[in-house]
This record gives C-alpha cells, sequence and structure tokens, in this order.
C-alpha cells in the first residue's frame, strides 16, 4: 500500500540520541512507500558558550558527518528519490546567530521552527509536559512570533506543543493558537500536523488548534516526525490521519515551495 503522502520534510536520525535505524534504512522505507521527497531534519546542534550537553540532539561536532552522510545518499538514491538535508531548530534568541554562524559552512537546505524549550534547553522548562505558569507559555509565543518574523524557517512544527493546564487553559490555548496562526499566514509560513504526536495519542495534535488553523486559512504540511524508519511506510495510519486533517477542514499542502 503506497503512503498518500508525497513528500516528508520531518525525519530524524540516530545522532539525535532518541531515534532509532541507519540513515540509509529512512530512504530505502520512504522508497517502498512511494514518497517522492524526502527531508531530513535532524534535531541541530546548538553551540552554546557553556560545557552544558543536551541529551535530545546532535552535538557540534557531529554536524560535519550528518551533512557528509546524508549528502551521500542524495547522490546514491538520486534516481529514485529527491533528498533534502535540514534541521529542526528552535529559535533561543541568544544562541541564534551561533547557531546561523555554525549551518552557513553546511549545505543545510531548510530549517524547520520547533520551540521545545522556553527560555532554552539549558535553563528552561520543556513546553510537552504538562505546565501552570502561563508566564512559560507567553514566552513560548515570544519566541516563536520571533523565529517565525525572521524568515529563516520553512515551516513551524508541532505549534500546539505547548501542554498548559493552567486554570485558564480554555481561554489562553485558543488564544495562543489563534495568535500562532494568523502570525503563519501573515509570513505564509506553513504549520505542521506532527503524525508523531497523533500516533503516540500526545497532548498534539488538537482537534482545536486545526479548526482554528481552518478558519484562519493556513497551509497545513503533514510532518511525520520520524523517529523510526517505520514512520515511512506505515501507510495505513497516514491515511487515517489525513483523514482527520481533512474533517477538521484544512488546507493540506504536499511540498515546500522552493525546494522543489
Amino acid at each position: 500500500m503506497s503512503s498518500p503522502l508525497t513528500c516528508n520534510y520531518h525525519t530524524h536520525t540516530r545522532r539525535c540520541k532518541h531515534a532509532t535505524g541507519e540513515d540509509a534504512d529512512y530512504v530505502k522505507l520512504a522508497i517502498e512507500a512511494g514518497i517522492k521527497v524526502l527531508g531530513f531534519s535532524d534535531h541541530t546542534p546548538y553551540p552554546i558558550e557553556s560545557d552544558f550537553t543536551s541529551g535530545m540532539r546532535m552535538g557540534v561536532e557531529e554536524t560535519k558527518n550528518y551533512f557528509d552522510s546524508i549528502t551521500a545518499l542524495k547522490e546514491k538514491y538520486a534516481r529514485k528519490i529527491k533528498i533534502y538535508c535540514g534541521v529542526e531548530a528552535e529559535y533561543f534568541p541568544e544562541h541564534f546567530d551561533r547557531l546561523l554562524n555554525l549551518l552557513k559552512d553546511y549545505p543545510c537546505d531548510y530549517m524547520i521552527l520547533a520551540n521545545h524549550f522556553v527560555p532554552d534547553e539549558e535553563n528552561g522548562t520543556y513546553v510537552g509536559a504538562p505546565f501552570k505558569d502561563p508566564e512559560i507559555l507567553d514566552l513560548y509565543l515570544k519566541n516563536t512570533l520571533a523565529g517565525i518574523e525572521s524568515g529563516k524557517f520553512a515551516y513551524l512544527a508541532h505549534p500546539d506543543l505547548p501542554n498548559y493546564v493552567g486554570l485558564d487553559a480554555n481561554k489562553r490555548l485558543p488564544d495562543l493558537y489563534r495568535t500562532i496562526c494568523e502570525a503563519c499566514k501573515e509570513a505564509n509560513l506553513p504549520v505542521e500536523a506532527n503524525f508523531l504526536g497523533w500516533i503516540d495519542h500526545r497532548n498534539y495534535p488538537t482537534e482545536k488548534f486545526f479548526k482554528i488553523a481552518a478558519g484562519v486559512g493556513n497551509d497545513v504540511i503533514i510532518g511525520l516526525d520520524a523517529h523510526n524508519p517505520h514512520f515511512l511506510n506505515d501507510t495505513i495510519m497516514q491515511k487515517q490521519f489525513v483523514r482527520w486533517l481533512e474533517k477538521q477542514g484544512c488546507h493540506i499542502i504536499d511540498h515546500l515551495e522552493g525546494l522543489e
């Protein structure tokens, strides 16, 4: 059974410390599923001034190996599939310029905006875990809007990640969603429907977010967020996910402008 997707730009590698499989395994199963475009976007290394070591992203010393490996796969499988190499990156205001300076030396095709921590990973809070402090939610929104406005990103991943459980969540979360959707619409930046969150029964993707996105008129792109090669040929669940998004009234796009 073939995949309902022609493209997937959200693919990880073992370098992030929480994915499995060899780089080539992802390519082979994408081809098997009939996917025409595969984008690798592993969690970017983030050069910082302290000696903090991340447990969920590749180290700076692995950057060359990452780009070399994916570039080799681009060439090897060029007749069967189009491969891109990008990164999934947070917008950490204090560190972002250093990240751009690091990546300028590598053939980075695109960047996905995905804020997981505020104010940053070393000193902050993971917003995918339940939290009650509204200031954390406000800072997530501030950094996400700044990332959108930077013009450096191809789309916004799991925009409904914040697992805010404060007493006013029923008011604050829809307001957050609408503000993000309107900013992405203004910037012509697609929002991602995250397949991993859906099949893993996480707090995202949410029906409320995607109904708002449909009303605002956002382009919605499916990101498999593949941390295992078999995400790429899980075509039955992929088709169910597409039907769920269609039920919300979403305008689904299948590729990123500017890359194809």
